[in-house]
């Protein structure tokens, strides 16, 4: 798996909150539950989100997390880079330091195209517009496929 599992599950997360209403707060208990992610780890993961500003909390009774304007407009790029940093699109594919055309790895040459390629997807595609296809497509964001898209 190219990104981590903290990755995934803050797209996971971004994606449900990108296909709620804009103004409201969600729990994370809920959040947790319907999309069976460990509520510890979620909560740990949108913090992060939270304080690169990709996502707004409120604390009380009905607190929860939101996307923040920013995050609204972002892409899948920008969730990324806010978890995982930008080194899947700067390191090595084995992990190699130093790695590039002078003393390339073998698979450098081939790992450059497909790292563009990926980066190039998630700088084009926006939270909003997969939230949209997934309501229209039905997509699933868990394993057992229970989440529902509103």
């Amino acid at each position: 798996m190219l990104l981590s599992k903290s990755c995934v599950y803050g797209l996971r997360a971004s994606l449900y909150l990108a296909s709620k209403r804009d103004s409201d707060y969600y729990s994370l208990k809920e959040m947790s539950e319907e999309l069976d992610i460990s509520f510890h780890f979620l909560t740990k993961i949108l913090q992060q989100l939270t304080a690169d500003g990709l996502m707004e909390s409120y604390k009380g009774p009905n607190g929860g997390v939101r996307l923040s304007e920013k995050g609204k407009k972002s892409t899948l790029l920008d969730m990324v880079i806010a978890i995982d940093g930008p080194g899947l699109f700067t390191q090595c594919a084995l992990g190699l330091p130093g790695c590039g055309s002078q003393e390339a790895c073998p698979l450098h040459d081939s790992w450059i195209d497909t790292r563009q390629s990926i980066e190039n997807m998630l700088k084009r595609t926006t939270l909003k517009e997969i939230a949209k296809e997934g309501k229209e497509k039905h997509f699933r964001l868990t394993a057992e496929g229970q989440f529902s898209w509103q």
